[in-house]
């Protein structure tokens, strides 16, 4: 039960957060917002989430992580029903904003569970767990499309209907985690890890950057990639599309097969490899043109692996403060996310500037300068990796 709770889970968070994409425009039509306010809706993501961020340890201290769970499906099966209900824009954004909140406890809950619980082959099965979060990505905007025409009762469901629907899921989950017990909620304060020996611990500092660095990449390419083919090379949506779908199968093939991996050569080890295959593999795709693209797509392979491999550093490096770690890491890296994809952006017009705004040449160059950033991101990662190899090893304490 413990382990059906955390892979529903992943499902349940990868569903929340990909079934937004076919229904936008539909939201857009309705409430009438312009593209300015659209983006204020979507910028509630990031708020929300490091909103949940701040409160999600202080909830696992006080009631565990049981609890805490439950609370997080619950808020976003919550959040479901208020966007069905909700018809005014007020409303609305303060739904979406419920579900947001939801997610960022979602992701927090998840990763503590998987700490507590992975204690036999670590990398394998973080790696597994999150899988599920990518499967559940792939397909999530496909049946959210198909259950926006479906009709109930003579009643289109609409996009109203697919969110109250999709969300609803989060019951299951609720009751599979009602029927387990999980361990760590029943340890003494004593023998947790206080927060300001973590924060001393420059490993800890190292696998902030490592993520944060990692997470950049892995999510601008889900918002630039497409971009990049139609501009730099002229590819139409449906062929952009595709190569980014690719990049999302090899994402989640990696995570399935290359887990065992990381147990056997050590997980600074497979930081190290991982993300400096992606960066090879972008830098080579930017270099080779067009005839290299696809390496684009294979870059997915080693981006896959850097979050749940540093999931897996930490529930071994702290076993017994792995809560606040992970709180700790995953707060930082948002922000440093939130800053990664404000810098690509800067670097694309900065570099078409140079040119004139009306050349194409600038454009390409531009593009590849600012995904040329999204390589970088994976380089810096590999180094960070490295350094903090190389810090460990003298101590004896590599993992």
């Amino acid at each position: 039960m413990q382990l059906v709770t955390i892979f529903l889970g992943f499902i349940i968070f990868g569903i929340s957060e990909n079934i937004k994409g076919p229904a936008i425009p539909r939201i857009q039509f309705d409430f009438a917002l312009n593209e300015e306010q659209l983006g204020s809706l979507l910028s509630l993501n990031a708020l929300g989430y490091l909103i949940a961020c701040s409160f999600t340890a202080i909830l696992v201290r006080k009631f565990g992580i049981k609890a805490t769970s439950i609370i997080s499906f619950g808020s976003m099966l919550l959040s479901g029903i208020f966007i069905f209900i909700s018809h005014a824009y007020p409303a609305f954004a303060a739904s979406y904003f419920l579900m947001y909140i939801g997610n960022g406890m979602l992701e927090i809950a998840l990763a503590i569970l998987g700490a507590r619980i992975f204690v036999k082959n670590v990398g394998t099965m973080m790696n597994l767990s999150h899988f599920f979060y990518g499967l559940s990505s792939t397909v999530a905007p496909l049946i959210a499309t198909g259950m926006m025409s479906v009709h109930l009762f003579g009643h289109e469901l609409d996009w109203r209907g697919m969110y109250l629907v999709m969300l609803s899921l989060s019951l299951l989950p609720i009751l599979t985690a009602l029927r387990s017990s999980f361990p760590g909620d029943d340890m003494p304060a004593e023998q947790r890890t206080p927060f300001k020996e973590l924060r001393r611990d420059p490993a800890l500092w190292w696998m902030v950057l490592i993520l944060s660095f990692g997470v950049v990449s892995e999510l601008a390419v889900g918002g630039w990639l497409v971009n990049f083919l139609e501009k730099a090379y002229d590819w139409d949506t449906v062929k952009a599309s595709g190569l980014l779908s690719v990049f999302f199968l090899l994402f989640s093939v990696g995570r399935l097969v290359l887990g065992p991996v990381t147990d056997k050569i050590g997980f600074t080890l497979s930081l190290i490899i991982f993300s400096g295959f992606a960066a090879v593999c972008t830098f080579a795709a930017i270099a080779g043109g067009e005839s290299l693209a696809f390496l684009f797509a294979a870059a997915g392979l080693g981006i896959a692996m850097i979050y749940p491999t540093v999931m897996a550093f930490i529930a071994k490096r702290y076993p017994n403060g792995s809560d606040t770690a992970i709180t700790f890491t995953v707060t930082m890296m948002g922000l440093g996310s939130v800053i990664g994809n404000y810098v690509i952006g800067f670097v694309i017009q900065a570099v078409k500037k140079l040119y004139g705004e009306n050349d194409p040449v600038g454009l390409l160059r531009g593009l590849q300068a600012g995904y040329g950033f999204i390589g970088l991101c994976a380089l810096l990662c590999a180094v960070c990796g490295l350094v903090l190899y190389r810090f460990l090893k003298k101590r004896g304490e590599l993992i």
